[in-house]
């Protein structure tokens, strides 16, 4: 039982992720216009692009880690939340990266974009600010129960601070309306959930690492 509602929810995620793409993709080609060449490969539009969609990956990577390490139902509800719209931004903006016939994948280094590449990438896994290390991530596999839930917390908020800084530098360079819009609205919504993990932390007894 348990497997099939993890295949359900990753069948629902994955669906959503196609449908909001496609009107997504149809959006910006309406934003840039015939008569609007395609951002190019080192522009901060590519960059933003493709930096966010391996910072949301890790975000949902880390919401289906604690959804199986915990049964508190506040904390499976946040981690589902963040989950599909990590999940349908990322979808958003490899479309984009078709629909401008641009790579994936560079060989810059992470945030080069926004003067930051020499800094960005950390140790251990972490390519960006915010982004959790390999042995936090491991960590997170082998606990259970509040303990998972306040990693889990404490984790996020640091990583939705990452992306807030990264979503800020697009909405200041980004040339896309949609996709400066896009950036604008991750800054809101992770703003108001880094508030509402600091309440969640403080009701287990902890605090956002510093």
């Amino acid at each position: 039982m348990r497997q099939m509602k993890q295949v359900g929810w990753i069948a629902g995620t994955s669906a959503a992720v196609l449908v909001a793409a496609g009107a997504i993709t149809y959006a910006v080609a309406e934003d840039g216009g015939s008569d609007t060449k395609a951002p190019s490969a080192d522009s901060a539009d590519a960059g933003f692009a493709r930096d966010m969609a391996v910072h949301h990956q890790q975000a949902v990577e880390m919401s289906y880690i604690v959804r199986d390490r915990t049964k508190n139902e506040e904390v499976r509800r946040l981690a589902y939340d963040i989950a599909q719209t990590q999940a349908n931004q990322r979808g958003m903006l490899l479309g984009w990266l078709d629909l401008w016939d641009l790579p994936k994948v560079t060989s810059d280094a992470p945030m080069t974009w926004m003067g930051m590449g020499d800094m960005a990438s950390g140790k251990d896994g972490a390519l960006m600010p915010g982004m959790a290390t390999n042995t936090e991530l491991k960590k997170l596999n082998s606990l259970s129960g509040k303990q998972a839930e306040i990693l889990f917390l404490q984790l996020m908020t640091a990583h939705h601070e990452g992306g807030i800084h990264m979503a800020k530098g697009c909405v200041e360079k980004c040339k896309v309306g949609v996709e400066r819009d896009l950036a604008q609205g991750m800054v809101n919504a992770q703003q108001s959930e880094i508030k509402l993990m600091a309440d969640m932390l403080k009701a287990r007894g902890a605090t956002a690492k510093n």
